[in-house]
């Protein structure tokens, strides 16, 4: 064979071979918004290119959900929004700018461009009492405020005098009203504080939740009096419920209540998700001697006497508790209290401590008994 043959058999070969770090197609979306660099050298030339992957939380809530929701419960207009957040650019949407807008209240959207954001809370943003009555914070299902694993991300509490006493019964008056929609609240961290809430903490007003995520919550890991590593909620105005609605909580860690947590608080969880959340406490409530207490309701966490919870065309899966109740920890101290599961799945939501017979994953001291329709418990 002449020396020419052999140099385009040669080139041939290379040309038809697989490249050396082809990989097959994958469909798990991606987890996080991560730079990817590849350099390559040659002898005279380095180049560097760098390709970003968006991160974009799934659809929230339970997509097989059908329960009607009421208008009460339904997203706010924020059609003519009061305050917006953001120039049409990622680098125009702050923490600095969420504080400010959250605190003056209203009607808040963002502007931050046509792709998923991230912004990075450097504080808490709080709700003022003596703003606007209503606060609306919608994201349009393209904002994330991510708490960086070392802050708690909103903070509403009518009896905090630091954000203005406006009534001389800051436990039941019916603003502030906080509500979040189409927005994904992440890696929130109250592990220092004494109530929990790791992602939002409410006492008093009213708050609702929306087509909305939360990721990664957490508060502190131990104790009998804290708990909600998405939500904590003290009160609320009038005893109305605090309601939830096609949304998701996921990862979430604390004492108790690994998504959800109340005293004395009526919860109405519509169409939504709440999975691999967990209740880390050690010794219930009150605690037992010799442990620091805790470590009920893997999911849901619900303390007081007379209040309410339902349940509705919801998934609860994959949740645990150290103690009681993997999914739903419910004590009613007047046994007035109610818990309704309607047209639910709760799966796989171990309880290592003690549950009720027959209601695999909750934990059940009210009136009554559970009621239970056109669900599976297992």
């Amino acid at each position: 064979m002449s020396r020419g043959v052999l140099v385009l058999v040669f080139l041939l070969a290379a040309c038809t071979s697989a490249p050396p770090f082809a990989a097959s197609p994958s469909t798990d979306p991606p987890t996080a918004t991560s730079p990817t660099t590849t350099t390559t050298t040659t002898a005279a030339v380095t180049t560097t290119v760098t390709t970003t992957t968006r991160f974009t939380p799934p659809p929230a809530g339970n997509p097989d959900g059908g329960v009607p929701v009421p208008p009460e419960a339904a997203a706010a207009d924020t059609s003519h929004p009061t305050r917006v957040i953001g120039d049409g650019t990622p680098a125009g949407c702050t923490s600095q700018a969420v504080v400010a807008a959250v605190a003056a209240g209203g009607v808040i959207t963002f502007e931050c461009g046509p792709e998923p954001v991230t912004i990075t809370m450097t504080v808490t943003a709080q709700v003022r009492n003596d703003a606007v009555p209503e606060v609306v914070l919608d994201g349009g299902g393209l904002v994330t405020l991510s708490g960086a694993g070392q802050r708690r991300i909103l903070y509403q509490n009518t009896c905090d005098e630091a954000l203005g006493i406006t009534t001389s019964h800051c436990q039941d008056q019916d603003h502030p009203r906080l509500i979040i929609q189409n927005l994904t609240l992440a890696d929130g961290n109250a592990a220092g504080a004494a109530e929990g809430g790791g992602a939002v903490f409410v006492r008093g007003g009213r708050v609702k939740v929306v087509n909305s995520t939360f990721l990664r919550n957490r508060c502190g890991a131990t104790g009998p009096d804290l708990g909600g590593a998405g939500l904590r909620v003290l009160s609320q105005s009038a005893g109305r419920p605090v309601f939830v609605v096609g949304s998701t909580f996921e990862g979430g860690t604390c004492a108790n209540g690994g998504a959800l947590s109340s005293i004395g608080v009526s919860w109405v969880v519509l169409n939504s998700l709440l999975r691999n959340n967990s209740a880390t406490g050690d010794g219930a409530n009150p605690a037992r001697p010799g442990t620091p207490g805790g470590g009920s309701g893997g999911a849901v966490y619900a303390d007081g006497n007379a209040f309410t919870v339902r349940i509705a065309g919801s998934v609860l899966e994959d949740n645990k508790a150290n103690e009681g109740g993997g999914a739903v920890f419910f004590v009613s101290n007047d046994r007035s209290g109610t818990l309704a599961v309607e047209s639910s799945t709760l799966r796989r939501n171990p309880s290592a401590g003690f549950e009720t017979p027959g209601y695999r994953g909750i934990f059940f001291l009210g009136a009554a008994e559970p009621v239970v329709t056109g669900s599976t418990i297992r």
